[in-house]
């Protein structure tokens, strides 16, 4: 049987500390966990060897035997015999072996330390995190409403604040995968998707859209009435405006985050719309207009 390096193992060097073997160990068996890796042997594989290699470096008495004979384990039973014939050494204690069900230890493990007497205990590992997306329109994203989401086979409803952000994420606690031996449960973060409109964009708080008013009204002045995403509203249109003026409406923008009553404001450019087939008399009273230059 061959020699087996266990801080190889662990990835860790060997003069690693106590808390740096610990910290190892538990990320190596988070990851490589049975319960997380059901039909994966591979896994099964490497997750029995890192529970071997912990119980031998976690130990200070295993770990000084281990260091003490290296490569030589083969004759480590016999200079053990000569040293407790001289008085000269303690029966090796006990290992603290994290009980996951099935984990067998191997032929090196036991040919140095010996097959049993190995105390139990479980390992409590937090659960993994999910992760998930949730599309919205711009409208949905404007109120604060429930939503049931999906995750994993779960049915979980959600309260959506007002004024969520597109790439905007969120954590739900203890809301992801189930901890491993009692160990607390991971959580849920999700990441909301805005989708964009047709007719505004969204900056910050703020919203733009384009508003077209007809040339009589651009000329003389006047009222136009708009539709915006929260309602139709009245403008009234000074004379002589030009195309690519824009008007701020304070308050009609998108509602700010968790901060009820709050909103952006509406920035809204004029598109001045001319007029399609003209009459005669339309066009004679342009062509008068015209020579009046």
């Amino acid at each position: 049987m061959e020699f087996i390096d266990y801080y190889k193992v662990l990835g860790v060097p060997n003069n690693a500390s106590e808390d740096d073997i610990k910290k190892a160990y538990r990320k190596l068996a988070r990851k490589l966990h049975p319960d997380l890796n059901p039909n994966d042997k591979d896994a099964h594989k490497k997750f029995q060897q890192i529970n071997e290699a912990n119980e031998v470096l976690s130990d200070t008495e295993k770990r000084k035997k281990y260091d003490q004979y290296g490569k030589d384990w083969q004759h480590a039973e016999q200079f053990e015999k000569q040293r407790q014939s001289s008085g000269s050494s303690k029966q090796p204690g006990g290992f603290h072996k994290a009980d996951f069900g099935d984990t067998d230890f191997s032929s090196f493990f036991e040919s140095m330390f010996g097959a049993g007497g190995g105390r139990q205990s479980q390992a409590k590992f937090r659960g993994q995190d999910y992760y998930a997306e949730l599309t919205l329109s711009l409208e949905a994203a404007m109120q604060k409403h429930q939503q049931v989401l999906t995750v994993n086979g779960k049915n979980i409803r959600i309260t959506i604040p007002a004024g969520i952000e597109n790439g905007q994420q969120i954590k739900l606690n203890a809301f992801g995968a189930t901890g491993v031996n009692g160990g607390p449960a991971g959580d849920l973060y999700i990441t909301f998707i805005i989708t964009a409109h047709p007719l505004y964009k969204r900056l910050g708080n703020d919203l733009y859209m384009n508003a077209n008013i007809d040339l009589y009204t651009a000329l003389l002045g006047g009222e136009t009435t708009i539709d915006t995403i929260s309602g139709k509203v009245k403008l009234s249109v000074k004379p002589e405006t030009q195309t690519g003026t824009k008007i701020r409406l304070k308050g009609k923008g998108f509602p700010v985050y968790k901060k009820e009553g709050e909103h952006g404001d509406l920035y809204v450019t004029y598109a001045i719309q001319l007029p399609n087939n003209l009459t005669e008399k339309q066009k004679e009273l342009f062509t008068q207009l015209k020579g009046l230059k």
